[in-house]
């Protein structure tokens, strides 16, 4: 299993991580055993954002024994009141509710503190001077929160997470649908049956794009969930780009976005977890999301780089996708950021060194100008 980066926390956590929402909806020993075979496959970073009993004594009979091998996304603000979950800022709930996480995971810390659920602007102004920010710091402070986290479905009040400086990583829901819309939906709409997208949608929203700009530069690591968008994606039926796209597919997709670090996937069994984990041998042909994209009937990414790779090989060795990236991360500042272009000038070949040959456009599924915009890249990094 590979492993990433995850962001300024400095952990390494595996590609493939556990989404452990669906544990709770199997016999308690069954979902023991399908989490620590997770682990043997080397999955390593689980979110548990659950707060009723059984999930969380699941994942702390899981753990037992090999603590160390996981590291935990434990959310604050999601409480289990009256036999129902409940988000809340009240500290009535909030500190029981973390303390029912420790106990019941069987631990004396959490890994990534999560402030749970923050979707509206209101949310997390109301945050930045709240009781709940100070139990958050606290618990940094004392060690039973390693990082700081936060969970969001909104581009535009992450990015005012991010530019605070408070968040060392983001639990972000990315998949390619819900890349062409903009803030403010609705996500039990986005995931539902009858939920209809607009045919005019067309390429990534612009809010999304500078959202992953701003972690990569940054250095706030994403993990995502809602990867699948519930199953949708996999059912050409259901699927708003009229086209069914595999796990390894949507995974890629993913983990092609800037900044991500790690996708958290659902899992019922352990043959969901096999198809998951098969992303890390799966040839480049079954990881090609841009082919079934552009042959789509409904919405198109046309002239925008998804940084999928068909551009490859290059005949004088350019990463062409990753310069792609960095010309789209650093473009849209008044000056390049000297993160962006510390890691571009560590790039073997650079923009400069096109010969123009068009080889990489012929192969591009969604027609990218590619030699034009090495050419603008040259002239942004100036080599």
């Amino acid at each position: 299993m590979k492993k990433r980066l995850l962001g300024k926390t400095k952990l390494m956590v595996s590609e493939i991580g556990f989404g452990g929402e669906w544990l709770e909806r199997h016999p308690e020993e069954e979902s023991v055993e399908l989490l620590r075979y997770a682990g043997e496959q080397g999955v390593n970073i689980i979110d548990c954002w659950m707060p009723d009993p059984k999930s969380r004594d699941i994942i702390g009979k899981a753990m037992l024994g090999n603590r160390e091998n996981w590291y935990v996304q434990g959310h604050l603000g999601s409480t289990w009141q009256n036999g129902q979950y409940v988000r809340t800022r009240d500290m009535r709930y909030v500190k029981p509710a973390f303390e029912d996480l420790l106990r019941r995971l069987r631990t004396d810390y959490i890994d990534l503190g999560m402030i749970h659920y923050v979707d509206t602007e209101e949310d997390w102004k109301f945050l930045q001077d709240s009781a709940f920010m100070e139990y958050v710091r606290e618990l940094k402070e004392k060690g039973a929160i390693r990082h700081i986290g936060m969970s969001s479905h909104n581009p535009e009040v992450s990015k005012l997470a991010v530019r605070s400086g408070l968040i060392e990583m983001l639990l972000f829901s990315i998949n390619p649908a819900f890349d062409m819309l903009p803030a403010g939906e609705d996500l039990d709409n986005l995931l539902s049956e009858g939920y209809q997208y607009d045919q005019e949608l067309s390429g990534i929203d612009a809010g999304r794009a500078e959202l992953y700009r701003l972690c990569e530069e940054n250095n706030v690591g994403i993990t995502v969930m809602k990867g699948f968008a519930g199953g949708r994606l996999f059912d050409e039926k259901r699927s708003p780009f009229g086209v069914g796209l595999s796990p390894v597919q949507c995974i890629h997709y993913a983990l092609t976005r800037p900044g991500v670090s790690s996708i958290l996937c659902g899992f019922d069994s352990k043959e969901q977890v096999d198809q998951a984990v098969y992303y890390e041998s799966a040839s480049d042909g079954e990881k090609d999301y841009a082919s079934v994209l552009a042959n789509a009937p409904f919405h198109s990414y046309r002239g925008e780089c998804t940084y999928c790779g068909h551009c490859r090989p290059c005949a004088v060795n350019l990463d062409i996708a990753m310069i792609n990236k960095y010309y789209d991360l650093a473009s849209m500042q008044r000056e390049v950021p000297a993160t962006i272009r510390s890691h571009y000038e560590l790039l073997e070949h650079k923009a400069s060194e096109c010969i123009g040959c068009g080889a990489c456009e012929s192969r591009c599924p969604f027609g990218v100008p590619v030699a034009e915009r090495m050419k603008k890249t040259a002239e942004l990094f100036g080599c």
